[in-house]
């Protein structure tokens, strides 16, 4: 038994759960927009339940007339549907009384946003769903993300055109289903289905059809849901970390505390703190602590209110708390700790060298007493440029002129992008989603379509669901690699070129060679193959991400060691999630259709905790979304979800030889690809023998910050004394606007005795953003 299933649930737990014995299981396929595939996968979910001994039944399918509605249908029955007119527009109502009678397990349910016709027995599709639920009998069915109410508005405004629908739901029906599973479909798929034909011919005649079906708008659509289920998945999250007694931050998602005084630059904290939330896709939360004898001043009053109405404007959770007795970073780390805060914005210490001598520093008691919460520090630029000034810079974009001869390194690069082949990757947030079988059903889809296509590597892993998706298409046959009297199997990457057919497909790309392969990992093997001009559509796991490796660790305890560099998915054409729900991949685990029976129990109670699966979706959903907000960017569009960012950035990245290094190169690539940062790694050797652990120690720094696409840069200095000085200048030279630091390692009499790394390091930089990162601890769940 897993170690959930020792805990005694709470009375509001049993009650809960008793309600749901009672009525039926509504599983929700939400969609970014019409064409994405929501009834195609409603209808195979339907096939595969009865392959299983369900009964099931359909209730009302939209395109019922499609030729691939036809042939998912199968031999499903159907209870027809009431049908009616409106203003010549046929429209289908489920037949209740049929469905009743009939009472079957599972009924499938299209379009879950329709309204039904005058004089039913309910107003709307919504309510007919939860008759049925109450009747004990299960429900799949189908939404699109602007067809919830307060979504549509936002949608159209997004998207710089009214989206028309039938009707809304709540937007707590999310909430309500006891799975929600998103298809994650790219604009370039929507519009080749557009293309094809494959939408239904009532979308492409509709109206604004030509507005909606924009690439920009679909990929805005798309950002809008993953971040909105994000947000679904992140309650859930919330809900089961407190059932357990967990705090802090859970890893897969930030949550930014502005800690700020009744004082002019309160506003500037906020707004800094307001792009960090919305540049990294998290919450913003404003605290000012009052002691509770103190009266506010008339300015402090005015100051108040400018700062609740700027917190409620930009969207944020606006608290005043009384401070009585604790001291103001006892009462910090308090709250950030009950409300799994990843980071603290503040503003620069007013304390001067021997006042934090005698009374110590607000930013080191904080770290000292918290793990896993960061602490930025905003830059004091009033100092150095004078007035109010928000930390904000603008650049002049340059508009290439459309009658400038290119030079023939520019040709020679364009030619070589169109000969280059593409890649398409499935992402899954852990093993067992459906990736390689999604690939393979693609790959059918695309013989069918004639184009000419191979397996190239798979990894079935005995699962006979995926099996069965080989059909008839072929595999190219593992090269055999002799190593230390054995032999290994891995991809042939030669015979794949040299076969040359359009696509390939390739399983598991984060995957490390055999040794004795050419290349150390499979995505090299794969940019060779794409080089080659052969298109490649492969699979990957979100944990398996690069810059992601800290996050994961923080929420399983297990760290990653297969990873694949962040580029190679920034230079993927295309990118898909295929999501599932925690409950639902756990049930398929327990069923034998991700490992084999003798692992279940194991992986159940360690990767595959709730969780673990919950955080790491959120993680997932959160980091595709991103990518599609990049993409966005990179087509200049101004209406993307997470908004400006800060121009002409330059962060800079201090490390030494200790472990944490590698943490802080990463978090330094995350924050400068978010900002379009140019960013520094530095290290100043301060000896001059290193030892041979040392020399690796820096070797890997070095290659790390290579991978990311950073800029290593190693000095030297005569002392350790001079080491904090040539920092400092190398800062300034540069034109540092972020410093990256590591917590101090140093005890509060080191402090006292040799000084404070890190305020002499603010005092030093007061013009510049400093980014405190906390050492790490890993998430018990």
């Amino acid at each position: 038994m897993s170690e959930e299933g020792f805990r005694r649930k709470t009375p509001e737990e049993i009650l809960l759960s008793i309600q749901k014995i009672k009525k039926g299981h509504l599983k929700i396929i939400l969609g970014t927009v019409s064409g994405s595939g929501k009834t195609y996968h409603m209808l195979q979910e339907g096939n595969v339940l009865k392959k299983r001994g369900i009964d099931v039944v359909i209730g009302t399918v939209s395109a019922l007339n499609h030729p691939k509605t036809i042939e998912q249908i199968g031999s499903l029955e159907i209870v027809p549907p009431i049908q009616w007119d409106e203003k010549e527009d046929l429209h289908q109502d489920l037949d209740l009384d049929a469905i009743i009678a009939r009472n079957p397990e599972v009924v499938l349910v299209d379009a879950l946003s329709h309204r039904n016709r005058p004089g039913a027995l309910h107003p709307t599709r919504l309510e007919d769903v939860k008759y049925l639920l109450s009747k004990k009998i299960s429900v799949v069915t189908t939404l699109n993300i602007y067809e919830l109410t307060g979504v549509s508005n936002v949608a159209g405004k997004l998207t710089g055109k009214m989206i028309k629908v039938n009707s809304c739901v709540p937007e707590n029906t999310l909430a309500m289903a006891d799975e929600v599973k998103l298809l994650d479909v790219s604009p370039e798929v929507i519009l080749n289905r557009l293309e094809d034909g494959s939408i239904e011919q009532r979308y492409e005649k509709s109206e604004g059809r030509d507005h909606l079906f924009r690439r920009d708008n679909l990929a805005v659509l798309r950002e809008l849901a993953l971040r909105f289920l994000a947000g679904e998945v992140n309650d859930e999250l919330d809900e089961y970390r407190e059932q357990h007694g967990m705090i802090g931050p859970s890893g897969a998602t930030e949550k930014i505390l502005v800690t700020a005084q009744y004082h002019w630059n309160g506003s500037i904290l906020i707004r800094r703190g307001h792009q960090i939330a919305k540049r990294l896709g998290g919450d913003l939360m404003v605290v000012c602590f009052q002691p509770s004898t103190k009266n506010l001043s008339k300015n402090e009053g005015t100051f108040k209110r400018s700062i609740s109405k700027l917190v409620k404007k930009l969207g944020g959770k606006f608290e005043e708390l009384s401070l009585e007795g604790d001291s103001v970073a006892n009462r910090i780390v308090q709250y950030a700790t009950e409300h799994n805060v990843s980071r603290i914005v503040m503003g620069q210490s007013k304390r001067t060298r021997w006042e934090e001598i005698v009374y110590g520093s607000i930013i080191n008691k904080i770290l000292r007493k918290t793990r896993n919460i960061d602490v930025f520090i905003v830059a004091d630029r009033a100092e150095k440029n004078g007035g109010r000034v928000i930390p904000t810079k603008q650049r002049n974009k340059e508009i290439p002129d459309p009658y400038r001869r290119l030079t023939n390194q520019e040709l020679a690069n364009e030619i070589h992008k169109i000969q280059r082949g593409t890649l398409k990757v499935y992402i899954g947030a852990a093993p067992g989603v459906g990736k390689t079988y999604t690939m393979l059903r693609e790959a059918n889809e695309l013989k069918k379509k004639g184009i000419d296509i191979i397996i190239g590597l798979l990894e079935t892993h005995g699962r006979k669901e995926t099996i069965d998706q080989i059909d008839s298409l072929e595999i190219i046959p593992r090269k055999k690699i002799a190593y230390k009297g054995t032999t290994l199997e891995d991809m042939d990457t030669e015979a794949i070129i040299l076969y040359n057919p359009e696509v390939v497909l390739v399983d598991e790309l984060a995957h490390t060679n055999v040794p004795g392969s050419k290349y150390h990992k499979r995505y090299e093997d794969v940019n060779d193959i794409l080089e080659a001009g052969i298109s490649v559509i492969s699979t990957m796991n979100i944990q398996h991400l690069e810059s992601l490796n800290d996050s994961v660790e923080q929420i399983t305890g297990v760290r990653v060691r297969e990873t694949v560099p962040d580029y190679i998915l920034r230079r993927a054409d295309e990118i898909e999630l295929i999501d599932m729900s925690a409950k639902a991949l756990r049930d398929r685990m327990k069923e034998g259709r991700i490992y084999a029976p003798i692992k279940v129990e194991q992986a159940l109670n360690n990767f595959f905790k709730t969780g673990n699966l919950i955080a790491l979706r959120e993680l997932a959903l959160r980091e595709i979304a991103d990518d599609v907000d990049e993409r966005l960017e990179a087509w200049e569009r101004k209406r993307t979800l997470r908004g400006p960012w800060r121009q002409e950035e330059v962060i800079f990245v201090c490390v030494n030889l200790r472990h944490d290094s590698e943490r802080l190169i990463r978090r330094g690539f995350r924050i400068a690809y978010r900002l379009k940062a140019t960013w520094y790694v530095s290290y100043v050797k301060d000896h001059y023998h290193l030892t041979e652990g040392e020399k690796e120690t820096l070797n890997k720094i070095q290659q790390l910050t290579d991978r990311l696409g950073g800029v290593f840069e190693m000095y030297e200095a005569k002392d350790r004394r001079h080491v904090f000085k040539k920092l400092v200048s190398q800062m300034n030279e540069k034109k540092a606007t972020q410093v990256i630091i590591g917590q101090s390692a140093r005890t509060r009499w080191e402090e006292i005795v040799k000084g404070s790394v890190i305020q002499r390091l603010l005092r030093e930089v007061r013009h510049m953003d400093v980014l405190v990162v906390a050492d790490q601890q890993s998430a018990k769940q």
